[in-house]
């Protein structure tokens, strides 16, 4: 407990100097919801946590933003005295791995696939949002890295992270607490909300499609699920999601093949079948509309 305080302190002081354009974390909350067999999801801003904590220490999945590190680490040390010996970024994107820098500074080892490896250590661009991202400093960035799945044996537990892509990006991992029966997924799956899909990154809607196919013949109905954003999920919640992307594809598919423009496209709003339930998270309809039909164009030339 002691080791995590001085930990909280040391960051929340190195953390200060960002005060100023980081206002928008103060109201912030970090949220603990236990899972099941010591294992947390944990909300705050940006991509949900999942946490193991038992008697080897605490293992996390993903961290947010590097304002919120002092929030979390203290939510954390609600769950447990142990030190945290590990973190896995599910992806690259910032609102998961915005943490890195912190907990890597105070020799948390960060492991995340090749491809995490190579789009934060070098400057990268995300399309979606026109924003250019720098890479990121050494202590951010992994000190493991794989190329296909990677297991650790930790408070008791089997935990398996399996690379799936190209999906969300091309560096997604799930992340399988075996015979737990729980899975945290990263942003292949966004609950209840459209997804962001970063194609710039190697991402696409086909390959969302297919990890979550996957997903599906390896959960079961009791199994609980921690998605890249959203609340806690089952394999109802997450064949919903499934269905709803092959629904996409079957309604923007035939007007990418009448040539019909993206804005055109756009501006028919086809998909206001799925809207209402599917258009209320932070990647608005129009946005997710316009990024699939693009792909789906892209698609239709390399056939």
């Amino acid at each position: 407990m002691r080791r995590l305080f001085t930990l909280s302190l040391s960051l929340f002081i190195g953390l200060t100097t960002y005060a100023l354009g980081q206002n928008k974390y103060d109201e912030v909350q970090i949220t603990t919801i236990p899972v099941g067999h010591g294992i947390y999801m944990l909300q705050g801003a940006g991509g949900n946590i999942g946490v193991s904590a038992g008697e080897d220490g605490v293992f996390m999945i993903d961290d947010q933003y590097s304002p919120l590190t002092p929030k979390i680490i203290a939510a954390i040390s609600k769950i447990s005295d142990k030190p945290i010996r590990f973190v896995i970024n599910t992806h690259w994107h910032g609102d998961h791995t915005g943490g890195n820098e912190n907990l890597g500074k105070t020799d948390v080892i960060i492991v995340a696939h090749d491809n995490v490896y190579k789009r934060l250590s070098s400057d990268q661009f995300i399309k979606a949002f026109d924003s250019h991202v720098p890479a990121a400093p050494k202590a951010a960035l992994p000190i493991i890295s794989f190329n296909d799945k990677v297991t650790f044996h930790l408070n008791g537990l089997h935990i398996q992270a399996r690379h799936f892509a190209p999906a969300h990006t091309d560096g997604d991992s799930m992340i399988f607490f075996k015979d737990t029966n729980i899975v945290h997924t990263g942003d292949i799956f966004f609950n209840h909300m459209y997804p962001f899909i970063d194609t710039s990154s190697g991402g696409t809607i086909y390959g969302m499609i297919e990890a979550t196919a996957t997903l599906l013949t390896q959960v079961d109905d009791e199994t609980k699920i921690i998605p890249g954003h959203g609340p806690l999920a089952n394999k109802a919640d997450l064949q919903a999601y499934h269905d709803m992307l092959v629904r996409v594809i079957e309604i923007l598919t035939p007007l990418a093949q009448k040539n019909i423009s993206v804005e055109k496209a756009t501006e028919m709003k086809p998909l206001k079948e799925l809207d209402d339930k599917w258009g209320g998270g932070f990647f608005k309809a129009d946005m997710f509309l316009g990024t699939v039909y693009q792909t789906i164009i892209d698609h239709g030339k390399t056939d």
